[in-house]
């Protein structure tokens, strides 16, 4: 017998689905005809162990206790599952042949290995266990992957990596948040204060970003731009901006902003009814090629902007998406790149795509399906691949507005593959007048190519590329023909009044953003190229959680769009030691556990460092000042995405704070 264990009921039900006929439907199993059985986990079946459980005495909070380290790791079963636990106990004792089908992810590969070791299958048995990938629960790309098996010790890196951000989640979460929280009793607050290795990051980008929109004092600055024509006796044509020369940098601030009005006034009034000679013309002709499929990240980053979704909401959407309809391929995915072997899937994808969603209909037809984009990249693909449309064909009208919302933009970014670039010619002119240089810039359409294919309310900036019209407010769409060392005319000059702005509040598309792309945060030049290497703050699957958990301990509120840090986020972050609060070691962890996952690293070399720095950090706990902390008044959360039917996403049990505490 063959026993496939699948992570979730929907895995497990598309498998037997593939499996001969008929079947025989037990209490959390399914028999096919051949005698091959398919099990599944319900999401975590285990859980780490309360401290309580390595010592009857931790059940109580105290300091004298901390930092706890567990010599010998417990795994216990979560009550509520307890019943599928023992179904795949005996399943396990039964089978000839165990096929580990967990999601295609880090934790998708613990979260059965865990299981198989709890049950205490023999390393004999271990060593024969089969790993079967899955990311589109439709009958063929099932099939495709049952005849795709790969031992299973192929990914022991995996789950040991997976393994080692468990334990350590545990201990830094347990020890500080246990450590912290007491010390905030001691001033009167009651609750928990959570602190983990991305929730407190997270939580400190939030609340410095708020203090410099607080402290910020706006000052004005002034731009001045010639209004230019062919001849003196044409209407003006085109403007250009002046750049300040090395004599002006006195009256400029450290971005090279104009402080001084009276100098900005004399450069107007001297060009007035000048003459204007051209001494520099650069034109380039460029491509931008079509945005990648999404991954998580960024389809969550994308829904946030266009559907106005959170990222948790996004999430649960996806989940249906995936495992209800079996629309859309796994969603947890960090991979933006298609195994060359789905190039034969075209036809039954787009196809599917032209019958779901009829807005997309022209889009499917535009589409030149000869294309390859860089998208087709199998050295880019490990265990699952982008998020893209399956071959499903159904009607949308079946769905949700959020779920058409979300289908919608998979589906898009999966044609857009199928487009030409966007090519556009970028042309800067340099102008003399009256002694000082002016520049004008323009961005002209050559060939709309993917944008053609966008939304007209995004495709209407075609003429512009992300950024200049905040970078180059004097961009233009054309400029005239000129040649170097031609005489124009200057009409006259303006003054563009203008204050500096404070950067934005965080929203969930800007917050997933920082924490996707968190070497922007760190000041340190040499660690920012080490974690731009890496995954950010988080994975995939785990920002949404993280955002939502900052939300649940009154850390984080919302105010429209916007997120800010509450009080007691602000008075946290204000008392915690500061490498608990800053991105960089939380970033390298990643980065570590990925060394792990690639066998660079071992898990002793991973855990060892940690364990030390607990005892600092425990220490500080014990001295920390807790005058910050008191006298905050807890405000009651609001606005924090809350879904009225149960979730899809793994279940948890009462350790689920804890696993997120990261």
């Amino acid at each position: 017998m063959r026993l496939f264990v699948a992570e979730k009921p929907s895995l497990g039900r598309a498998i037997a689905a593939v499996l001969p006929k008929p079947h025989h439907k037990g209490e959390g199993f399914i028999r096919a005809a051949n005698g091959d059985v398919v099990s599944w986990c319900i999401g975590h079946l285990l859980e780490q162990a309360e401290p309580d459980a390595y010592d009857p005495a931790y059940k109580q909070w105290r300091l004298d206790h901390l930092p706890i380290v567990p010599e010998q790791w417990q795994l216990q079963a979560k009550p509520k599952t307890r019943k599928q636990l023992s179904v795949l106990r005996k399943l396990v004792k039964e089978a000839d042949q165990l096929v580990h089908a967990g999601d295609p992810d880090r934790e998708g590969q613990l979260l059965v290995d865990e299981v198989f070791d709890f049950l205490k299958v023999s390393k004999t048995r271990k060593q024969q266990i089969q790993r079967c990938l899955i990311s589109d629960l439709n009958p063929n790309a099932v099939k495709k992957a049952l005849s795709g098996l790969r031992p299973n010790s192929d990914f022991t890196a995996l789950s040991v990596s997976a393994l080692a951000r468990s334990r350590a989640d545990w201990l830094y979460g347990i020890n500080l948040t246990r450590g912290f929280s007491i010390k905030g009793r001691q001033a009167g607050i009651n609750s928990v204060l959570s602190v983990g290795r991305v929730q407190t990051p997270v939580l400190g980008l939030v609340v410095r970003r708020d203090e410099d929109i607080a402290e910020f004092v706006s000052k004005p600055f002034y731009e001045v731009y010639a209004q230019l024509a062919l001849t003196p006796d044409q209407a003006t044509s085109f403007r250009a901006k002046w750049l300040p020369s090395e004599a002006c940098a006195a009256h400029q601030d450290e971005e090279g902003r104009v402080l001084n009005l009276k100098l900005a006034q004399n450069v107007a009034q001297r060009i007035q009814q000048q003459p204007a000679v051209v001494e520099a013309i650069q034109c380039n002709d460029k491509k931008q090629f079509a945005p990648l499929p999404y991954n998580l990240s960024a389809l969550q980053i994308d829904a946030a902007k266009a559907l106005g979704m959170s990222a948790k909401h996004v999430l649960d959407v996806c989940q249906a998406l995936y495992e209800k309809h079996q629309l859309i391929t796994y969603p947890r995915s960090d991979c933006r790149y298609l195994p060359k072997e789905h190039l034969s899937d075209i036809p039954a994808v787009s196809a599917a795509i032209q019958n779901n969603d009829q807005a997309l209909g022209s889009v499917v037809a535009n589409a030149d399906f000869s294309l390859r984009s860089k998208v087709w990249n199998d050295a880019k693909v490990d265990a699952h691949h982008a998020i893209i449309p399956t071959a499903k064909q159904t009607s949308l009208e079946k769905l949700g507005k959020w779920e058409q919302g979300v289908y919608r933009l998979i589906a898009r970014q999966y044609l857009l593959q199928f487009y030409p670039a966007f090519e556009y010619a970028d042309t800067k002119v340099e102008l003399r007048i009256a002694g000082g240089l002016f520049r004008a810039s323009a961005r002209e359409t050559l060939t709309p190519g993917w944008k053609q294919a966008m939304p007209q309310k995004a495709s209407a900036k075609t003429n512009t590329s992300e950024g200049d019209e905040q970078n180059n407010p004097h961009n233009q769409p054309h400029l005239p023909p000129l040649t170097q060392g031609q005489s124009l005319w200057c009409h006259e000059g303006q003054i563009a009044h203008k204050h500096t702005q404070p950067p934005a509040h965080f929203s969930d598309a800007t917050l997933l953003a920082a924490m996707t792309g968190i070497n922007r945060f760190v000041s340190d030049k040499e660690l920012q190229k080490v974690l731009k290497e890496t995954d950010g703050l988080g994975t995939e699957a785990t920002r949404a959680s993280i955002i939502e958990l900052l939300f649940t301990r009154q850390f984080l509120r919302r105010e429209g769009k916007q997120i800010r840090a509450t009080e007691l986020g602000k008075a946290l972050i204000r008392v915690l030691p500061a490498s608990t609060t800053l991105p960089d070691r939380t970033a390298l962890w990643e980065q570590q556990l990925n060394a792990i996952s690639e066998r660079q690293l071992n898990y002793q070399s991973f855990m060892q460092p940690l364990q030390q720095e607990l005892y600092q950090l425990v220490d500080d706990a014990r001295g920390l000042d807790i005058s910050g902390l008191s006298g905050i008044k807890m405000e009651k959360p609001k606005g924090s995405y809350q879904r009225k039917r149960r979730s899809s996403t793994r279940k948890t049990g009462k350790s689920a704070p804890r696993k997120k505490v990261g």
